[in-house]
């Protein structure tokens, strides 16, 4: 999963709809520390939290699975 490009957009989405991350913590239920430091490019959201956040800004988290050709 590339993170940075998956907060980069909920960050850029957060400031076009001028919501402050303090509104964005108590809408979605996540800690306001831990949205600042994925904000920050610190942490690895798990999918439990980037669909919280997702929600209340009105984006879709949608998962892909590619087989790489990893034989096991």
């Amino acid at each position: 999963m590339h993170s940075a490009n998956i907060i980069s957009t909920i960050k850029a989405r957060r400031e076009s709809l001028h919501v402050t991350q303090d509104t964005l913590a108590q809408l979605s239920g996540v800690a306001l520390r831990t949205l600042k430091q994925f904000e920050s490019g610190k942490g690895n959201p798990t999918l439990q939290t980037l669909q919280k956040l997702s929600d209340v800004l009105g984006l879709e988290v949608t998962v892909t699975v590619k087989n790489m050709g990893v034989k096991l």
